[in-house]
């Protein structure tokens, strides 16, 4: 324990004694004192200023500094004094605490060295790099100077060993915002999050400390393959709640939900009597649903896919066939579309009939046939 300076009255102090002076001098390598109710001048050598390595001893003390030390050696007209092992003493003790009540405390980087950080406590604290943060950190450059909220994981005095965990604080945190956040997230809510990472089957999204799932289903209204199809890691979006597991701590989400419907305002995209061009996407007994827009699929009954009679569509489609057809009728509230591949037909057809007689009509009014006159080009090449 440290002893009470103030009930402190020396005049020969011994080893181990601790003493309270002023700093009269600071050189480069050692600092003198002058000692309280002591003859005796002080010198801290730089060794002693501190539990870290320290290049002048300007960078840590100043003159006029009042300072606790503790003898180390008693020479002819002065003390050998050590400040290191006071703050030693008292970190020690601050230390213990600390360790035992699971403290979060603040601490400076004094130093980056191979394989973590280094702190200043009075003694000498290690973060080691698993430990900094809850993610991989590749340079820690940046950490040199920075302030961590940190507690004590392993504490040894006899080997001077003190293991200390920013990492631990932090995922502390993120616990308590997670169980905070399960209990009072609804169904429905819609939130913002950011998109950590992409499976195949799906996207895990972070909605405040606890990361959802986007099943691939609920990303888009329309048929994807992957999720990298719509979104991408470190994408802010919104997403719907649909479900909450808060034993298991899971939650569902939807970013579909979040956005307008393929048949949204459909009636002013389709109109009866357009034609438009889709692909075969299913192929049912009475029929075939034709994707026309993104996630808007018609139906061409069976009777409306030929103007031959036919048994079953398969005869004249095939999944994925691309195909034109005519919008028939549209109801916005039910989502259906009425589609017709055969009125396309009886417009080619009649189209085409017209054609004939616009020909021969041509032929008749110039007085002659077009066999005729191709039978006369014949009669001139022989």
């Amino acid at each position: 324990m440290v002893e009470e300076l103030n009930s402190i009255q020396v005049e020969t102090p011994e080893v181990g004694d601790v003493v309270k002076g002023i700093v009269t001098k600071v050189e480069e390598k050692q600092v003198i004192v002058e000692i309280e109710n002591c003859k005796f001048t002080g010198i801290i050598p730089i060794s002693e200023l501190s539990s870290l390595h320290v290049e002048k001893a300007s960078d840590v003390i100043n003159e006029n500094d009042q300072l606790e030390l503790k003898v180390l050696k008693v020479e002819e007209e002065a003390l050998v004094l050590s400040k290191r092992a006071i703050d030693a003493e008292k970190a020690w003790e601050s230390l213990e605490r600390k360790y035992e009540s699971k403290e979060v405390f603040e601490a400076e980087v004094k130093d980056v060295v191979k394989g973590g950080l280094v702190v200043d406590l009075g003694v000498r604290g290690f973060i080691p790099a698993s430990l900094v943060e809850a993610h991989f950190v590749e340079d820690f450059s940046d950490y040199m100077g920075k302030t961590l909220s940190l507690i004590v994981v392993e504490l040894d005095r006899e080997k001077n060993r003190v293991i200390l965990s920013h990492r631990a604080v932090i995922e502390k945190e993120q616990n308590e915002k997670k169980s905070a956040l399960l209990e009072t997230i609804e169904v429905g809510s819609v939130i913002e999050g950011k998109v950590q990472r992409l499976t195949d089957f799906g996207a895990f999204v972070d909605i405040g400390g606890i990361d959802g799932l986007v099943h691939i289903s609920q990303l888009s209204h329309s048929h994807i393959d992957k999720p990298s199809d719509v979104v991408e890691e470190g994408q802010t979006v919104s997403v719907k709640v649909l479900g909450v597991d808060r034993d298991n701590e899971r939650i569902s989400l939807s970013i579909k939900e979040t956005q307008p419907g393929p048949w949204a305002n459909i009636a002013e995209k389709v109109k009866v009597g357009d034609v438009v061009e889709g692909h075969v996407k299913r192929l049912v007994s009475f029929g075939a649903f034709v994707e026309i827009l993104p996630g808007v699929e018609g139906l061409v009954h069976i009777s409306q896919i030929s103007n031959k009679h036919i048994g079953t569509p398969q005869e004249v489609l095939e999944y994925n066939q691309s195909v034109k057809v005519k919008v028939l009728d549209v109801n916005e509230e039910e989502q259906r579309i009425s589609l017709s591949m055969r009125e396309l037909e009886e417009t080619q057809k009649a189209s085409d009939e017209d054609f004939r007689n616009y020909q021969a009509q041509e032929e008749t009014s110039s007085g002659f046939q077009l066999g005729e006159m191709i039978g006369d080009q014949l009669k001139k090449l022989k």
